[in-house]
């Protein structure tokens, strides 16, 4: 059966905005059917529509925050400066964490089992499916396009040396994000911003060197 026309994608990204905010603001346990439909102007059972339950609600909140941060990075473009290249990541790192807070809080303080993620975060590569190790698809995904501009930029290294820098530079934008969104920097958007940048710019380098 066709759900409701007013079941439709604008209602669903609603459902995922105020339960990722609920989320975020008042953990998974203040989160309910009822009260994410309330605040959605709609109805339970809609929400029941539209993920098929509560547990599902949150899986498809936590996917969707991968692939909008996604989304963000596969946009920075391929140029002959890797260097640069990683830093246009960086930054394009923040822009998302910035424009989603509540998905990024809550996309990094749940886990999703890979075998409810159903929803590929973009590549450049072009490459979608689960791929080996820890974590869901959609995390592994977003992982490799940061790991790809670490090997672009560092062409002799190892594969354990770039996924070791790779994975330090994720923890170093992480933690910078995280603050922020914390209140914990001072300054005005601009201020914070160039901030970031220099952090990034002066401790980056020191996680690549040998």
């Amino acid at each position: 059966m066709a759900r409701p026309r007013t079941h439709d994608d604008a209602l669903r990204t609603r459902l995922l905005e105020v339960a990722s905010r609920t989320t975020s603001e008042r953990g998974e346990a203040g989160v309910t059917v009822r009260s994410v439909a309330a605040e959605a102007g709609t109805s339970p059972s809609a929400v029941y529509a539209l993920f098929g339950s509560r547990e599902k609600l949150l899986t498809a909140v936590t996917v969707e925050g991968f692939r909008r941060f996604g989304e963000h990075l596969a946009a920075v473009a391929h140029t002959e400066d890797p260097l640069e290249d990683l830093r246009a990541l960086g930054r394009a790192y923040r822009a998302s964490a910035l424009a989603d807070p509540h998905f990024y809080r809550v996309m990094f303080d749940r886990v999703v089992e890979p075998e409810h993620d159903t929803a590929e975060a973009p590549h450049p590569s072009g490459r979608t499916g689960p791929e080996e190790g820890g974590g869901s698809s959609t995390e592994r995904n977003t992982f490799d396009v940061l790991r790809d501009a670490v090997a672009r930029a560092l062409p002799e290294a190892a594969y354990e040396r770039v996924e070791a820098v790779a994975i330090g530079l994720w923890g170093l934008a992480h933690g910078l994000v995280s603050l922020e969104l914390a209140g914990r920097l001072e300054g005005d958007p601009e201020t914070r911003a160039r901030r970031y940048a220099e952090t990034m710019g002066v401790l980056g380098p020191l996680l690549a060197a040998d």
